[in-house]
């Protein structure tokens, strides 16, 4: 890759990272700890079969279960982390339960950026806020294109709505908090479908196929004609870490939008996704349910990622098949008694050896 990461600029940081205990918060917890950062981490309590219990996260950094709908909570663990840099990835992530709870998507997604954003006002010694919004944040016209940062926010469903309204509340954070000299610099960031070892969310592609697969089913898959920006987690991650580290060095340029997703010919539907699985797994092949029920979910989504390529130097190091071949790795490991911690620690390290070439 053109960029490289300076591991100096972690040692010794303090990093409040919310959402810890979910998928892409355990990942990052995880590559943060691996750089020696000081992470003190705010979420929901985490799921019984998770990443963040499987690779035993809670004793890597200083952990904090709170809400972050709680003004109070949040402003608490702010003042305990006393950061220099803040991640913030709690929210209500999936598209379906969003239709079950749009209430709590609303307040999760918004107004909990909101009391993040505010409690961030008064960080004395932050210089660098990551957002964590979504690829599903721009309005969706189920076209051919890849969306720009440069398009408009929107959503159809309560979750898309409540990331294209998150992206307006940080947008508002910046002018109007944000910008004055000496203030922390402030990014958001829009990353396509992550995949990795150790996400067991429902409703979810890979992690449905996986648990079908330890259990010896075929996998059913509900809609194979959709086509996703499908990306490694760490990819993701990289570039999450990039920005953050850009901003802390008091780059103001960088303080927008950015979007960090795959190649374009790693936007692929999700029935090449179930076939490569499948055949990696054992040739264990998939079914389609005669009839899918369901609220709407967007047929075809695209991101445009030049930005962060000409102004980053930032680019995809896994393709798609050597993300997939990870997610089968680390499952089948875990499965057959590995090691959580060591596997993910491992594969930390052979994309960061990737990631940092010239």
């Amino acid at each position: 890759m053109a960029v490289v990461h300076d591991p100096s600029f972690w040692a010794g940081r303090r990093v409040l990272l919310t959402g810890h205990t979910g998928f892409k918060g355990s990942w990052l917890a995880l590559w943060l700890h691996q750089m020696g950062a000081v992470v003190t981490g705010l979420s929901l309590p985490a799921e019984e079969i998770s990443l963040f219990r499987q690779a035993r996260v809670e004793g890597l950094l200083t952990h904090i279960e709170g809400d972050i709908r709680d003004m109070a909570v949040v402003e608490a663990a702010v003042a305990q982390a006393d950061p220099e840099v803040v991640f913030h990835l709690a929210a209500q992530p999936l598209v379906r339960l969003s239709y079950e709870t749009p209430v709590e998507t609303f307040a999760t997604n918004v107004q909990g950026t909101v009391h993040v954003l505010d409690a961030c006002r008064r960080a004395p010694n932050l210089k660098a806020i990551v957002a964590i919004t979504s690829d599903k944040a721009y309005e969706n016209r189920e076209w051919v294109w890849p969306y720009r940062e440069s398009d408009p926010m929107g959503g159809h469903d309560p979750y898309s709505a409540s990331k294209g309204a998150a992206e307006l509340v940080i947008a508002a954070y910046r002018r109007s908090f944000f910008s004055e000299l000496g203030a922390p610099l402030l990014a958001s960031v829009r990353a396509g479908n992550v995949i990795g070892g150790g996400d067991w969310a429902l409703d979810r592609l890979v992690p449905d196929i996986i648990r079908a697969l330890i259990a010896g089913e075929r996998p059913m898959i509900r809609s194979p004609h959709s086509i996703r920006p499908w990306q490694h987690v760490l990819e993701a991650l990289g570039g999450y870490l990039l920005i953050a580290e850009t901003l802390a060095k008091g780059e103001a340029w960088a303080a927008e939008g950015w979007n960090f997703g795959p190649a374009d010919d790693d936007t692929q539907p999700v029935s090449w996704i179930a076939d490569r699985i499948t055949q990696r797994w054992g040739d264990a092949g998939w079914d389609q349910p005669e009839q899918v029920s369901g609220p709407h979910e967007a047929k075809i989504l695209k991101l445009d990622c030049a930005k962060a390529r000409n102004y980053l130097g930032w680019r995809p190091a896994w393709g798609l098949g050597e993300a997939l071949g990870r997610i089968v790795e680390w499952h089948k490991s875990v499965a057959q008694g590995g090691n959580a911690q060591a596997i993910s620690l491992a594969q930390l390290t052979a994309y960061r050896a990737l990631f940092h070439q010239d």
